[in-house]
């Protein structure tokens, strides 16, 4: 009985107070959702610049969490639940209602169609990833790749056709075109749901020799992104769906290697 008493005690004193290493986390968490929702909110007012930003901004909270969780050990289940919610909003909501308010209002009867196919299939994507988590761990020739592609990278890809129309408006016509646009979220939808390999940096080990290189080439990315923003992460994106074939070529090749 005395044992008992002493379990409900010590249950009480965490519940009174928890540490801020488990708190932290969330609260970068919960700075991606407001960035997502305030995307939202300047879509709705036509301000595609900074509804844009607002979504990267998302993204980057999104890619510290992890790490933050990682670095003072604070990872629970309800920061990893929570973040996916964020994730949702963040990268499957707010891009949709852009893309909507941007162009495919214009598609009558089928344009919330492929916005809200989008937001679905980005749901079921996090379900998917947070059911993997409980499944047995993967071979280790997945370690480093995705399972489709992650959320903020489809955030991107939707979001493309409205960057470059940033530095190029003569073309306007051909980015806010329904069918470009309907097409493009189709395939960005099927990437993300599918089981399509896709590079992944979390454990990406640099060599010492490229080091120095790695990081000049930061500082010229930098540059760019500085002085011509929008052209440069539009880039950036399309290198990074034309990566998704060679990804599939390596993780193949990887797959055949292991199995030997």
């Amino acid at each position: 009985m005395e044992k008992i008493n002493r379990r409900i005690e010590l249950s009480k004193q965490k519940l009174k107070a928890l540490p801020f290493r488990k708190i932290a986390p969330n609260i970068v968490t919960l700075l991606a959702l407001c960035a997502g929702v305030t995307s939202i909110r300047y879509s709705i007012q036509a301000d595609w610049t900074k509804a844009v930003i607002c979504v990267f901004v998302a993204a980057f909270f999104d890619l510290l969490d992890g790490r933050v969780a990682r670095m003072l050990k604070g990872s629970t289940k309800f920061g990893a639940e929570l973040d996916s919610l964020s994730d949702c909003i963040s990268f499957g909501v707010a891009p949709a209602i852009m893309i909507y308010q941007w162009t495919m209002y214009d598609l009558p009867k089928f344009g919330w169609f492929f916005c809200l196919l989008l937001t679905v299939g980005m749901a079921m994507r996090l379900a998917r990833f947070n059911t993997m988590l409980e499944d047995e761990p993967q071979p280790e020739y997945w370690n480093h790749f995705f399972v489709g592609v992650p959320a903020p990278a489809a955030a991107a890809l939707v979001m493309t056709p409205i960057m470059f129309s940033f530095d190029f408006p003569e073309y306007n016509g051909f980015f806010r075109s329904n069918m470009f646009c309907a097409i493009l979220l189709v395939t960005v939808t099927f990437l993300m749901v599918s089981r399509i390999p896709t590079f992944s940096t979390k454990r990406l080990r640099v060599p010492l020799c490229l080091l120095i290189p790695l990081m000049l080439i930061v500082a010229l990315f930098a540059s760019f992104v500085i002085t011509q923003p929008w052209f440069t992460l539009g880039i950036m994106t399309v290198l990074y769906a034309l990566s998704i074939p060679i990804g599939v070529a390596v993780f193949l090749y990887e797959k055949r290697q292991y199995e030997r």
